[in-house]
């Protein structure tokens, strides 16, 4: 029960670093679509920048993806998880980590 207990504290964790970052990509994404609106200069300057926002939304959708997908399992009565889930699992921490 305590590595159950330990994973459930892990998806817990990814899924409030993911609400963090897309409340933050989403907040920073309008703000550049505004200043984009002042002209074309602005535009070609933050038209990369806002395709990274977005990069990052469509990112943490994929976490939750993968979530949800280790979610069913458990609930469906999967004991364990794959060697793949660990793997996505580490993956989605460590890209929170590091901010990307």
């Amino acid at each position: 029960m305590a590595s159950r207990r330990n994973l459930e504290d892990y998806i817990k964790e990814a899924t409030r670093n993911i609400r963090e970052d897309r409340a933050l990509a989403k907040t920073l994404l309008m703000d550049a679509m505004a200043d984009m609106k002042s002209g074309d200069a602005a535009r070609r300057e933050l038209g990369s920048i806002a395709a990274k926002y977005v990069e990052n939304l469509q990112r943490s959708n994929e976490q939750m993806v993968k979530l949800s997908a280790l979610l069913q399992k458990q609930q469906a009565g999967h004991s364990g998880l794959s060697e793949e889930d660990k793997e996505d699992l580490y993956d989605m921490l460590r890209e929170d980590d590091s901010g990307t």
